[in-house]
Parts: C-alpha cells; structure tokens; sequence
C-alpha cells in the first residue's frame, strides 16, 4: 500500500480480520494454542548480559508480565495490532507503548508527518521550524499559558520545570505527589523513608511507594518532600513548615480518580501564598480526558504544566509551558541540549496535536475503556474471580483481589497470548482500537476466566503457567 507521502507502507503483513487465535486460521476458544518466541527470547537472553535489567524502560522487562513467555520484541507495529519477531500476531490490550501512543501504534498522519522531515533531513545547524508551530499550538490550547521549552523526553523536562521553578524562586525544596520520572530532585524523597511503615504511608491512594535512591547524592535530602493525592492536610502540614524555601508545588492533576471538590483549588491557593509555583505533570494523563490535559478539565491554571509522551504519539517529544512570569527564568540559568533541536519530534508533535484538535480522541478512548471494563467485570462476575478495574476508563488498571493475584495475572497473560492478545495489568485503549477488537477480546476472556476460577478453586494456578510467575514490580515512591 503506498502512503500519501510515497512511502511504502506494509500494511499487507496485518490481517485486516483477526482469529481469536490470530494464527493459522481461527481455532475453538478452548484450544490451546502455544506459541513460540524462539527469536525474541534469545535476543532477550542477548540484551541482559548487554544491558542492567535487559530493557531502557523498567516496564517493558518480560520479567514484569509473564518471564520466558512474553514477547520481549516487536517487528511491526500498526494501529493496536503488532507482529513479534517469531512471526506471532497479537491485537494489543495492554498498556500501548506504556502509553505513549494514544492515536494507536504508526498513526498515519503522524507517521507521513516524520517520514517527510527525514527525507528532507531531521537535523542541521540550523533550527527546525516546526519547532515555532508546536510551540504556537500548545499556547493555543492553552490560554493561561504565555511561553514553551521543547524537549523529548519526560522525565528530563520535568526537570526543566523543576529547574525553571527553582531559578524563579531562589528556592530548593519541592512538595509532590503522582510519579514523576527517575531524576534526582524526585527519588531524593525516598533518601528519607527510614521505616516500611512511612513507605506504606508515602503509597496511599492513587501514589506508588519508591525507589531505592541509589546514587542520589545524600546533600538532596530533605529537599522533595511528598503528599497524597485529596489529602490537602498533608501539603498544609509541609507548606506551614518549609512554605519560604518551597520552590515548587508538583503533582499529576489526577491519575486513579478524579479531585475532591476543591483540592485542587485549595493546593493553587497553597502556591499562591507560599509563593511557590504549581506544576502540573500531564504527561501520563495528558490528552487522554481532553484537548490539552486534565487541568482544563478541572479549571485549574497551573504556573507550568509537562506534556510528554503521547504529545508525538510515539515520537519523542516533550514540551513545559508556562505564565511568563516564570518561563523567563529559563534565561537565568543553563538549559540546552543539542537533540533537543532535532526536527523529527516537533514534526510528529504538530501532526499529533492537530489531529487532536480534529478528532474527539478522549471521547472515543473512553467509550472503548468503559465497554472493556464492562465486559471484564461480567466475564468475571460470572465465574467468581476476584477482579475488579480502577482508574479512568481511558487510563484503566485491573487487579485480582487475592493472595496469588500475580499468578493469576500471570495465567491470564499467558492464556492471552494463545490467543492473540496482549493483555499485562492494565488497559490503555487507544483511537485504533475499535468495538470489534473489545468484543473479541471479551469473548477470549471468557474461558481463560473460566480456567482462572478452576485455578483458584483447585489451588494450582502457579502450575497451570507453564513457566515462571511474573515480578511485583519496584516500589516507586510517590
């Protein structure tokens, strides 16, 4: 199939009609169906003598869905459809990309955008142009907001909002709550977890406890100081004790479930006195609940807000924007990096952002999570599993309410994978995912729940997975 830009696009390899199984012709829901992932794990196998954990990204490990059975790579992506290096076809119900990719995997209109800045070359002496009409769109959208910096990646423009911040104040400590990224200025909060009982505390609601800081110079503790989500005593409690070297005030507008009435007011009005900045961290749940990011949604006007992620639907691309008032501090001290003015991640920003601003993707995300969900509860609901979904739908989490929950996930990815379906512990739907991928989805669940119930019943889930149970995870900090 040739592109609009010329390209070749091997739309060929993707069956338009997907089995339940996705394999040699469509098989029984009660056949089992192994497969083979010869290829990936050897590589896999390959990359851990290579590289520390085996992966770049701690979440793609295949240790944290089902060891030795998870595809570790892929050889196309297309849509929510990908192909393995083996060869094996799977529809994607997990997590697409980490959530990078909210318009689904080779979006089109992005993919033609980024194939047309290469040709023409994504990187010279001079600046891309593209980077002027990213910066213009973002502003656009967002009226409070007067200037923009432009990096590529999450967690190092968190960063930079937290540098800017800092530059604007004169201060050095930070209070947040969400996850925010691997950087200094945010595992230093765990160089203070002197207890398991103050980690338990650091986790509550929709916050995830931590990381061991290793590496982070000791000089930062004290320096990040956390606070749950709806829970405004906690951020009174810091702000009354540290309110004059608080730089910065940072959380994610929501992740789990929506603020309290009036949290979020209460935490502007907290900035406002302290004379700390409030920074809003979009870059999980930014364009998922609509144009522009939850903070909209909740009326809130930050000092800075962080897109990431999904802002280049996959490309790298990032951005902080911000008042004027504090996005000028940016001249006061050192930021720059030459990737940062490669064209590739501003093209498929504007091709992203506008095909936002076309398209109702949060509405459709939603619609797609909530008949997942529906479905899944039912499915479970009917043979007495233990499941429940939390989280938005567009941003949905799934969990087994019992001793062995990570078995039984375990089993049911395994199981999934059979039948063509990557399924981990959560679901990001996507625009490419449509009724017919939920609905045969649902109807491959239906007797891997079945199975599920015997396994629980019987005792022998762990046996029934053929391989390894998968990890727990790190325990991040909040």
């Amino acid at each position: 199939m040739i592109g609009r830009s010329g390209i070749v696009l091997k739309r060929e390899s993707f069956k338009t009609e997907i089995s339940l199984a996705t394999r040699e012709g469509p098989v029984s829901q009660t056949t089992r169906v192994p497969i083979s992932i010869r290829q990936g794990q050897e590589r896999y196998d390959r990359a851990k003598a290579i590289f520390p954990g085996g992966t770049q990204l701690f979440g793609k490990r295949q240790e944290m869905t089902a060891p030795q059975q998870w595809p570790p790579y892929f050889s196309e992506a297309r849509g929510c459809e990908t192909v393995d290096l083996d060869g094996n076809r799977y529809v994607d119900m997990s997590m697409a990309g980490i959530g990078a990719t909210l318009l689904g995997y080779a979006d089109p209109d992005v993919t033609e955008a980024v194939v047309q800045r290469v040709r023409n070359g994504c990187m010279c002496s001079l600046n891309p142009p593209d980077e002027v009409e990213l910066g213009e769109l973002l502003l656009e959208i967002h009226p409070w907001a007067e200037m923009a910096r432009l990096g590529r990646l999450g967690g190092e423009t968190m960063m930079i909002a937290i540098r800017i911040s800092r530059a604007r104040t004169g201060r050095d400590k930070i209070a947040f709550c969400g996850y925010h990224g691997w950087h200094d200025w945010y595992l230093a909060a765990n160089l203070q977890v002197e207890s398991e009982a103050d980690s338990d505390r650091l986790g509550g609601g929709h916050l995830m406890p931590g990381l061991e800081p290793a590496g982070v110079a000791s000089g930062l503790a004290g320096t990040a100081m956390p606070f749950t989500y709806n829970k405004i005593d906690e951020l009174k409690a810091i702000v009354d004790e540290h309110g004059s070297s608080l730089a910065a005030i940072v959380m994610e507008p929501t992740r789990n479930f929506d603020p309290e009435p009036g949290f979020l007011e209460s935490i502007r009005e907290l900035a406002n006195s302290s004379g700390a900045r409030l920074i809003m961290d979009e870059i999980t749940i930014g364009w998922r609940l609509g144009l522009g990011g939850a903070h909209l949604r909740y009326g809130i006007e930050p000092d800075l807000a962080v897109f990431a992620k999904t802002t280049g639907n996959g490309h790298p691309i990032a951005a902080v924007i911000g008042n004027a008032d504090t996005m000028q501090a940016a001249q006061n001290t050192f930021i720059s990096s030459a990737l940062w003015t490669e064209a590739v991640g501003p093209a498929a920003g504007v091709a992203t952002i506008k095909k936002f601003m076309s398209h109702n993707v949060p509405d459709h995300v939603r619609l797609i999570g909530i008949k997942a969900r529906a479905g899944l509860e039912q499915i479970a609901a009917t043979h007495g599993v233990p499941f429940g979904c939390s989280g938005h739908p567009a941003l949905t989490f799934f969990a087994f309410d019992h001793p062995k929950a990570a078995a039984i996930q375990t089993l049911w990815t395994v199981r999934m994978l059979e039948k063509g379906f990557l399924v981990a512990g959560g679901f990001y739907p996507t625009y490419a995912h449509q009724d017919k991928h939920v609905e045969r989805f649902l109807e491959a669940c239906d007797p891997v729940f079945s199975e599920l119930s015997a396994g629980i019943k019987s005792g022998d889930v762990e046996q029934r997975i053929g391989g390894p149970v998968k990890h727990t995870g790190f325990r991040r900090l909040t």
